[in-house]
């Protein structure tokens, strides 16, 4: 399933990925930006609209929580930015990556680790 989040969409959808089910009025006062209500509102009905929230009614208020895990959203946005930028390589995107923002030691640890567990899954 491709999940496609627009900027403020990620950042609603990481408000609710944190605190599980919320209002309105508590997505915009976790959200720390000078946005309207009926913006926050908008952005959860068009998420809802995609499959991405759902709601549930609380007395006159809507809670909305999450319908996708924030792991599937990332693993989507990766592939898809590996395939419009590092012609679907994501050896090039994982070098890019390195040289532009570096790795501290313990970085390159793990990272190592995770291609060896990954090397030893993969082997017949």
């Amino acid at each position: 399933m491709r999940i496609a989040l627009a900027e403020r969409e990620s950042e609603v959808m990481q408000v609710l990925w944190e605190s599980g089910a919320s209002t309105v009025s508590e997505v915009r006062e976790k959200l720390g930006a000078a946005l309207a209500y009926t913006t926050v509102l908008t952005i959860l009905r068009k998420l809802e609209a995609k499959g991405y929230v759902g709601h549930e009614e609380s007395g006159r208020a809507h809670r909305y929580s999450a319908r996708i895990a924030r792991d599937a959203a990332r693993r989507s946005a990766l592939r898809d930015l590996a395939k419009r930028l590092f012609k679907g390589s994501s050896e090039l995107l994982l070098v890019h990556l390195v040289e532009d923002q570096g790795v501290t030691e313990q970085q390159a640890t793990r990272i190592r680790e995770l291609l060896e567990k990954h090397l030893r899954k993969s082997k017949p």
